[in-house]
């Protein structure tokens, strides 16, 4: 498979990815919360139109598989499609990221799965936490390069 650069036609399938990975993955944080689709569905739209955020994408014959999200400072999103988890795919997102320069990034605590892969790579917890912004606000931990 071959990451190619997001565009705007991209944000309806960017949402649907993050919702699908969050939904399996998350379960445990967010439980039977409706998911902030338009919310979601805007930040993607935001994220695409800003000139320092670079999307990369991934695809197969079902739609979009992976995605990462950055700025050259920050990895601001990384998803994989449960159907291709263990595949590899985010840990070729998350180099990318970081190979364009990401130095940090925040993730739910409570999100182990990711949260081995980032300390697999030699990326650990800076100590500095905040509140997620969507119900039920769970705390995000920062990571940063070694």
């Amino acid at each position: 498979m071959t990451w190619r650069r997001a565009t705007a036609e991209d944000a309806v399938a960017l949402r649907d990815l993050e919702r699908s990975a969050s939904r399996a993955g998350l379960a445990h944080v967010f439980g039977d919360l409706p998911y902030p689709d338009d919310d979601v569905l805007a930040r993607w739209a935001l994220l695409l139109a800003d000139p320092e955020v670079v999307v990369e994408v991934v695809e197969d014959d079902a739609g979009l598989a992976a995605l990462t999200a950055h700025d050259g400072r920050t990895l601001r999103h990384l998803a994989v499609r449960p159907d291709h988890w263990s595949a590899g795919l985010g840990r070729e997102g998350f180099v990318r990221a970081e190979a364009a320069g990401a130095r940090r990034l925040w993730v739910l605590e409570a999100n182990g799965r990711a949260r081995g892969l980032y300390e697999s790579l030699g990326w650990r917890p800076s100590g500095t936490t905040q509140e997620c912004p969507w119900p039920p606000y769970p705390t995000e931990v920062e990571y940063a390069a070694p």
